[in-house]
């Protein structure tokens, strides 16, 4: 028999500081790690509220910490990122507001060096295959599909 371990409500509040300290969080990933503490969901209400009023939680500023994260070390592009902080339940304001944040310029310059440096590493003979797996893979990172097939058109004559 596996005994749960049981939490008071200061401890998994102590608890769920330090695990918003230590990395920007939304407020599901809090929630979800309440349940696994096997807190009751009035705790996980209360502890919710603790967290925004002393500003351990904050989903403007997770939402614009996720975008910077994910467009600068894995160069998404704007449909993906607002696909996964959509999946996190940021809403629609605070979505808009992060990836307004992206400047153009840096948007425009990021996509291009990607595409071209993925271009490079294609050693299909078959240009219609190597196009097909460069559009795949700017897709897939989210990047809109009249610049992906633009690029890959100039890149692939």
């Amino acid at each position: 028999m596996v005994k749960k371990q049981t939490y008071t409500l200061e401890e998994a509040q102590k608890k769920l500081e330090h695990y918003c300290v230590y990395q920007e969080r939304c407020h599901k990933e809090v929630k979800q790690k309440l349940q696994k503490m096997n807190m009751i969901p009035e705790a996980i209400d209360v502890i919710i509220v603790h967290l925004i009023k002393h500003n351990f939680l904050n989903e403007e500023r997770f939402a614009k910490a996720f975008v910077r994260g994910k467009f600068n070390i894995k160069k998404w592009g704007k449909y993906r990122l607002t696909l996964e902080l959509k999946k996190k339940d940021i809403s629609k304001a605070n979505i808009n507001q992060a990836i307004n944040e992206i400047e153009d310029e840096n948007y425009y310059k990021t996509f291009n060096d990607l595409a071209e440096k993925h271009f490079l590493t294609l050693t299909d003979k078959n240009k219609f295959k190597k196009k097909k797996k460069l559009v795949d893979y700017l897709l897939y990172r989210g990047w809109e599909s009249h610049l992906v097939y633009e690029k890959a058109s100039e890149l692939i004559e």
